[in-house]
């Protein structure tokens, strides 16, 4: 990276901070609420953001620990240098702690002493010990709020000052230690009020000096307090002064017509030997006389080891004076006058009015073994940092060179607004928001990343629209009503011609449009459309010049007057209710430009409209005559509303950003799907979207964010960790080194991302570091420096995955390839013994291929294990080894010695995972289903990934698993004793429990379990955390006895006489509905709930973990618990909100289980292939008119391990065959396709083929489909098992209620048509729960 500005400067009296630490220059400056640090004027080490927003006021460095403490306007934070022996230099947070501030004290100082003492000034002077953790060892409240303090080096004095005060208090310090810190202190009187102080610095940290003090006062007077002789109260005298006003003479400031101005720094003793030293070392010509005189005259000064006053009137003027022998008391004291000059490189102040200037504070510092260098920190947002050879600066002649401007740590003033590239990337323009243009040039194949500025255009007029032609050669700005033209071929911009125009709407975007005629470069046709589809072309002639020449160079025709003329008008009636229409961001080789106009012609606009439909067009001019034809070549209803931003690539990719700037979406514009959604935080507003692509176009996204851009790659798609089909591979966080937000980014045509931040500009190469890299599986070969190219990384991104990788291993599970999982097992445990090192790993471990799809899926298989732990599908003839809990050891203990070069650490961490459960489950294998072994090999995995993974519960996949398995017993015993026998509800919640327990028994049982575990844990045993769980079990008198075991609760008296009461009669119902609305209003909602049971108010209590809580599984187990399966409120709760989640978010696991909750097993089948909001409707709304939310488009719905449990849940029960009988062949057909394409896209390809080789479909009538007189079994090829007659008979109580299923309301094959029907032909077998009910159970 190339060109940096690291940030504009607090205008704050302690906002820079400059020491010498460890033989290294450290500068450090606070803006906003961060502070850089610096070690060379152009070299920028670190910028520290603080987690809170508030800004910093206040920054010192402490030259004896290397430390840095800030602070907040509460809050001090100290930071501590780590990794100097590594060459790491990085600060990192030692600690913090929280000052006790008064409104009134509207400053507040920092000041660094002996031994990391750190005196923090506000309303009160505090001094701390930070060498571990801080603590405050004195503390003196005051009745003037400070405005400066400072604490001298030994810690001996602390000098304060407040707000326009002239009474500088002076703090002198009588006992050290731990037991007490004692100070007396005396007032310094001045005639006005003081603007400044500080005490002299030691040569080193731990020299021991005379303290002296330096004021500054607004009467232009500096005053020297040195320690006195006397036995006195008056511990501190003045020494000497020097009037700042009178020190530099030799010009009238009445006559200049500018006000009397005069800065003055310190040059300390120490920072006046370091530079006379290198001086002397770099010693000059002895041929150059003026130079021998001035390294004399500068010598003589320097051996009298006096510290010097630099005075400057910021018009040329300079003054320096020697105070020599400060505090001394044995030797005479002096001040006398080294230099007295006049010279331009002292004129700070060039070209600025006569108007009041900024405040300045001045600095100086010299490194050993450098030169001295000088920091004018203007309060207006800038800081100058000069270098000078203390001989010349000092040299009394006049006409030397003195110094030299190393570099400004600022900005040009406004931020920049917009950034325009040409379409080969060749040219950037950026605008700031004061009309400032500034033109830069790239050149590709450079070694370096360079951007060199072309021209500045300043503008006076508001700049809507901004493009550039011929690689940046020409600029054409759109305003409000004219359009202009500039040649920018030199550094002063010229303009050639500007055209009113007038059209209806405002004006959306200028695009550039394809040339009628490739090889007429001199011509070119701009284009404009508002939002009312109104819209002009123009011709734009320019001057000839010769296209390979630099800017400047023209041929002889360069006389040749260019225009710019209005070409045609048209309208766009076909573009919907325009939102905005933006230039299409070019990705991948230039086109070559056709003359046809059909939807293979380069994409030259993206339009967006309120509603949320995305377009991209293209258009050609002048093919019939003079008129411009416009084409739609792709679009899409993204159901998104007045998104804020939208780009498009040439590859009709389309990323989307919602109107406050807080989600990313991303779609595939031709196939209609979403590939990308992420929300991100408050703080991370999306400011700016641009595409690029690699050579072998794979997709790239930057996303620019306020202090960070995100590279946002097409990557292999991950169901079971919900990876997304985008993912970043790279962040560019400019917060390391500025703290404004990035205004606008683009990319280069190779590649190369550009960002402006403020007024700032960054270059950033393709080149990334490995190490940093946000993707963790990106497996990339060592290199020597440990950089790769962005372009080569993301190529590696797709392809197919070796079948040892986790994501293989975890889709062959759920597939049903158990068997196949063990082979694969046992020839990596096989490869894995013999392997040597630097031999390569198969990716298919030498394996055949024919064995993941031409495996027999019945043969093979027992009767008695038929259908039993994943073998129904395949088995193999394992021979003599088989795979078993020993086996998976084995695996995992070579694992742990070798690195797979397939996968990234976190990937062989997960394969080591599924090794070690799939060992585990191996033994329960005679007394499992197949179900219930997929849940519990992925609880278990669930449980080994927990803190590595973002996931607090198991999925609704996993969920459905262990719903439809017959061994919950198991299942349930072995959650128990996962968590040692002691679940709580979160542990429940996580597991989730109470939505696959199928027995009512049971979930009270269990749920009466977790509320003695929730009494229980605390050692206290608090019937509050209980309360819930026991009231919605309906067991009051055991919460009764629990509370009166509670004597140590303040609440227990109050409870139990409350509880004592009958709930049965209304007034004490409407007392206890009372107290749960006291509770909510205090936000105790888990405790409203109970209050709200106790009431008999189900739905109310329902609601609240809904709202307020924020937990699904609470309402529906505390539904299931209070009323059963089959009450009123579970119902409603499953059809209103369990639903319409599952719709919104497209969740076909979460509807398949709600619509078997509800009895309804065919439309249970049916939302696994179907989307769910098309199986709903909303009341008073007409049919299939719930609006689905963005997750219903995304990727992650496709889950293929869908098309599993349909295969198993289709031929499971009559109402399942009913369900599958109305899945069209066709869409069934779509179905397996679109999964043979999701494990392809996976990386799963053998799986893929696998399906639709061995895929069983659905016989079907040739004519028509099944009649329901027919009966469902007719649909079946062959009978696997008993299918469950379980088609009702009767219409369901309650259908009334909620979202519920079209066929429920709207006629069909619906439960309400039940009656109507004639008696099937086949024989139905009764429910199994209806039999149990006969006999009592």
């Amino acid at each position: 990276m190339k060109a940096i500005l690291p940030g504009e400067p607090e205008s704050r009296l302690q906002a820079l901070a400059t020491g010498c630490w460890d033989s290294r220059r450290v500068t450090v400056y606070i803006t906003g609420n961060a502070f850089s640090i610096l070690d060379d004027p152009d070299s920028l080490l670190q910028t520290v953001y603080d987690d809170d927003e508030a800004p910093l006021e206040a920054v010192a460095f402490d030259e004896g620990s290397g430390k840095i403490a800030v602070c907040t306007h509460h809050t001090v934070r100290i930071y501590r240098p780590i990794g100097r022996d590594e060459d790491a230099l990085r600060w990192v947070l030692q600690s913090s702690f929280t000052v006790d501030r008064e409104p009134e004290a509207f400053s507040i100082s920092l000041s660094w002493g002996a031994s990391e003492e750190l005196l923090v000034a506000h309303s009160s002077l505090e001094l701390y010990q930070t060498s571990s953790t801080p603590e405050c060892s004195w503390r003196k409240k005051l009745a003037n709020p400070v405005r400066l303090a400072s604490l001298s080096y030994d810690s001996a004095y602390i000098a304060s000052v407040g707000q326009y005060d002239r009474l500088v208090k002076v703090w002198r310090r009588l006992s050290y230690g731990s037991d007490g810190v004692l100070f007396d202190f005396i007032y310094l009187s001045h005639p006005g009020a003081v603007t400044s102080l500080q005490w002299r610095r030691p040569h080193y940290v731990d020299q021991t000096i005379d303290n002296v003090l330096y004021t500054f006062c607004t009467d232009d007077i500096l005053r020297v307090w040195a320690g006195s002789d006397s036995h006195g109260h008056q511990h501190l005298q003045l020494w000497g002064k020097l009037d700042l006003k009178s020190s530099i003479q030799g010009r009238a400031p009445q006559s200049s017509g500018f006000p009397t101005t005069r800065w003055a720094f310190i040059l300390h003793g120490r920072d006046l030997s370091a530079a006379t030293e290198k001086a002397v070392q770099d010693g000059v010509s002895p041929k150059d006389q003026d130079a021998s005189a001035a390294l004399e005259h500068l010598i003589a000064v320097a051996n009298r080891s006096p510290e010097i006053c630099v005075v400057l009137d910021g018009r040329g003027l300079m003054s320096a004076w020697a105070f020599e022998n400060v505090g001394c008391k044995t030797q005479k004291s002096n001040i006398f006058n080294v230099a007295h000059v006049e010279s331009s490189e002292f004129n700070f102040l060039k070209g600025a009015s006569a108007s009041p200037h900024p405040h300045v504070e001045a600095y100086s510092y010299c490194n050993t073994g450098g030169h001295l260098h000088m920091l004018l920190h203007f309060f207006d947002g800038k800081i100058q940092v000069y270098r000078s050879n203390i001989a010349s600066f000092l040299d009394p002649r006049p006409n030397k060179k003195r110094m030299d401007l190393c570099c400004t740590w600022t900005g040009n003033g406004a931020p920049i607004r917009k950034i325009v590239r040409n379409f080969s990337g060749r040219a950037i323009v950026s605008r700031t928001e004061k009309g400032q243009c500034v033109v830069w040039k790239h050149e590709f194949n450079s070694d370096q990343t360079m951007l060199s500025r072309q021209a500045v255009i300043q503008h006076d007029r508001h700049v809507h629209r901004t493009c550039l032609l011929r690689k940046g050669r020409f600029v054409v700005f759109l305003h409000h009503d004219s359009i202009s033209l500039w040649d920018c071929r030199q550094f002063q911009p010229v303009l050639l011609a500007q055209d009113k125009y007038d059209v209806p709407g405002k004006p959306l975007c200028l695009l550039i449009l394809p040339r009628h005629k490739v090889e007429d470069y001199t011509t070119a046709h701009i284009a404009t459309i508002t939002s009312e589809k109104r819209g002009i072309v123009w011709e734009v002639k320019l001057p000839f010049y010769r296209p390979n020449t630099g800017p400047g160079v023209v041929n002889g025709n360069a006389h040749q007057k260019a225009s710019i003329n209005e070409y045609v008008q048209f309208t766009l009636d076909d573009a919907g209710d325009l939102g905005y229409v933006l230039p299409v961001d070019p990705a991948g080789a230039v086109p070559i430009v056709s003359g046809f106009l059909d939807v293979f012609t380069r994409d030259v606009a993206i339009s967006y409209t309120l509603s949320g439909r995305v377009e991209f067009w293209t258009a050609r001019v002048g093919h019939k005559g003079r008129g411009v034809e416009w084409l739609s070549t792709a679009s899409m209803e993204t159901g998104l509303e007045s998104p804020a931003l939208v780009s498009g690539s040439t590859y009709k990719k389309a990323a989307l950003v919602n109107a406050s700037r807080s989600s990313l979406t991303i779609w595939g514009i031709r196939g209609e799907t979403l590939e990308y959604t992420q929300d991100f935080d408050n703080g991370n507003t999306i400011k700016d979207l641009d595409w690029t692509s690699t050579p072998d176009s794979q997709s790239i996204l930057a996303v620019g964010f306020p202090h960070r851009v995100l590279l946002i790659s097409q990557m292999r798609f991950d169901y079971l960790n919900k990876g997304p089909a985008w993912a970043p591979v790279r962040e560019i966080n400019i917060r390391n080194f500025t703290p404004h937000p990035i205004g606008d980014s683009t990319w280069l045509g190779d590649g190369h991302l550009v960002i402006g931040a403020g007024n700032q500009v960054f270059a950033y190469d393709r080149q990334f570091d490995v190490s940093s890299a946000l993707i963790t599986s990106l497996r990339l070969p060592h290199r020597k420096k440990g950089q790769w190219d962005i372009f080569d990384a993301v190529q590696r991104l797709n392809g197919p995955l070796p079948v040892f990788h986790p994501q293989f291993l975890s889709q062959c599970i759920l597939s049903g390839k158990i068997a196949l999982v063990h082979n694969i097992l046992l020839a990596l445990n096989k490869t894995l013994k013999f392997w040597v090192e630097g031999e390569e790993i198969d990716d298919y471990l030498g394996l055949p291929l024919d064995d993941f799809y031409m495996a027999d899926h019945s043969s093979k298989v027992s009767g008695k294990e038929a259908g039993q732990y994943l073998s129904r599908r395949m088995s193999y003839d394992e021979g003599d080894e088989t795979f078993d809990e020993e086996t998976a050891t084995a695996i995992n203990e070579k694992l742990t010695r070798v690195g797979l070069p397939q996968l990234s650490g976190h990937e062989q961490i997960q394969l080591v995972d599924i090794i070690e459960c799939a060992g585990l489950v191996e033994k329960q294998r005679r007394s499992l289903d197949e179900n219930g072994a997929r849940y519990m090999l992925f609880f278990r995995q669930h449980a080994l990934r927990k803190g590595r993974t973002n996931e607090i519960s198991m999925s609704w996949r996993e969920i459905n698993w262990a719903y439809h398995s017959s061994s919950q017993d198991i299942l349930l015993d072995f959650v128990s004793r996962q968590h040692h026998g002691r679940i709580l509800w979160q542990d429940a919640r996580e597991s989730g429990m109470f939505m696959w327990l199928a027995d009512n028994a049971a979930v009270k049982a269990q749920f009466e379990v977790i509320a003695r575990n929730e009494y229980t844990e605390s050692e206290n045993k608090n019937p509050i955390e209980c309360s819930l769980f026991y009231l919605a079990l309906k067991k009051k008198t055991v919460l009764q006895g629990l509370w009166r075991m509670a004597t140590w609760h303040r609440e227990q008296r109050a409870t139990q006489r409350f509880l004592a009461n009958n709930f049965e009669d209304p007034k004490w119902r409407t007392a206890a509905l009372k107290n749960a609305y006291a509770l909510m209003s205090k936000r105790r909602f888990e405790y409203a709930v109970a209050f709200f049971l106790l009431a008999d108010h189900l739905g109310d209590a329902v609601n609240v973990c809904l709202n307020q809580l924020k937990d699904l599984q609470l309402a529906i187990a505390v539904a299931r618990v209070y009323e059963g399966d089959t009450g009123p409120v579970l119902r409603k709760l499953l059809e209103e909100e369990v639903l319409a989640i599952a719709a919104q978010e497209g969740n076909r696991w979460l509807a398949s289980w709600a619509f078997w909750m509800l009895h309804r097993r065919d439309m249970a089948v049916r939302a696994i292939i179907t989307p769910v909001y098309t199986l709903l409707e909303t009341p008073g709304s007409p049919s299939g008119s719930t609006k689905p939310d963005l997750q219903s488009k995304l990727f992650l719905t496709d889950d293929p391990a869908l098309i599993v449990l349909y295969s198993q849940l289709r031929h499971k029960t009559l109402q399942t065959l009913r369900g599958a009988s109305k899945v069209t062949p066709q869409v069934e057909w779509e179905f397996v396709l679109h999964n043979a394409r999701l494990y392809d896209r996976m990386g799963c390809d053998l799986l893929g083929l696998d399906l639709v080789r061995n895929w069983e479909f659905f016989f079907q009538p040739a004519a028509q489909q099944v009649h329901h007189q027919e009966g469902p079994l007719r649909l079946m090829k062959r009978r696997e098992s008993v299918v469950i007659a379980d088609l009702p008979v009767s219409p369901v109580v309650g259908m009334g209620m909620g979202m519920m299923p079209v066929e429920m309301k709207s006629g069909g094959a619906g439960v309400g048509h039940a009656k109507a029907q004639q008696q099937p032909t086949v024989f139905e077998e009764p429910d199994a729960n209806s039999l149990l009910d006969s006999f009592g159970f």
